[in-house]
């Protein structure tokens, strides 16, 4: 893809950015890794309280931008709560969903790509189509497949996805623009640049009138409508195209086997 602008909006809205992240971050993570030590010592390895202290801290290193530590602690959480509470326990789908996201930090595209459809396919049965973690889940499989480049299906899920929070949720929560952020993503992937400038005005203006001018969802959406009125009128400007070349590298990387 060329823009990997799914994860830019996910990174925003999670704190999953080192840059964003900051000395906050560094502190949660300290803070974390305390909360999990004493746990393990007064609890044992595998006490659903020392699990969720160790599924925090997985999130808090991956905002820290400590992405193969992450990877390394949701691995070994997800594998514990599996053994514990079962394959479908609430807690292992968030430890799925969680190390799944975490993959795409280590080009570990394909295999978040299998761990996401995976849990996906269980919130659904067990959660239902419409639970919020299950669109959760969803949103993050479109994450994944922007990704990978597998452009048509991220359309389809995204397409599936903002459906269902514009009825749940309405047309103006957050939840749904950042649905909608992502077909904008989706769209503009497969050359629908007019249909993806569209939507994305019809974000900006929402989130403006609900957000505000100056909250970064309405800046990030303000500053991709350039990008997507350059490409609406027919032209690739060679800084755009040297941006694509690096992009396709990044997604062989991503298809790569992880070691």
């Amino acid at each position: 893809m060329l823009f990997d602008c799914g994860s830019l909006a996910h990174a925003r809205r999670r704190g999953d950015n080192a840059g964003m992240a900051g000395d906050d971050s560094r502190a949660q993570v300290q803070l974390d890794e305390d909360t999990l030590a004493r746990r393990r010592r007064d609890l044992g390895e595998d006490h659903p309280d020392t699990l969720a202290a160790a599924s925090n801290l997985a999130v808090s290193l991956r905002a820290a931008g400590e992405y193969q530590a992450a990877r390394e602690l949701g691995e070994d959480t997800l594998a514990r709560r599996r053994r514990v509470l079962g394959e479908d326990h609430p807690d292992t789908l968030a430890s799925a969903d969680n190390l799944a996201v975490s993959l795409l930090g280590v080009r570990g595209g394909q295999a978040a790509r299998e761990l996401g459809e995976d849990t996906l396919a269980r919130r659904r049965r067990v959660l239902g189509e419409d639970h919020p973690d299950t669109l959760a889940s969803a949103s993050n499989l479109v994450m994944t497949l922007e990704r990978v480049s597998e452009d048509q299906a991220a359309r389809e899920l995204a397409e599936d996805t903002l459906a269902r929070r514009r009825r749940l949720l309405g047309e103006d929560h957050p939840d749904t623009l950042a649905a909608a952020f992502q077909l904008v993503c989706a769209l503009s992937e497969l050359g629908k640049h007019h249909a993806a400038r569209e939507l994305n005005d019809d974000i900006i203006a929402r989130r403006r009138r609900v957000l505000g001018d100056e909250h970064p969802d309405t800046i990030m959406a303000g500053a991709f409508d350039l990008i997507l009125r350059g490409l609406d009128l027919g032209g690739e400007p060679e800084w755009m195209t040297a941006l694509r070349e690096a992009s396709k590298r990044r997604q062989q990387e991503a298809r790569e086997p992880d070691s």
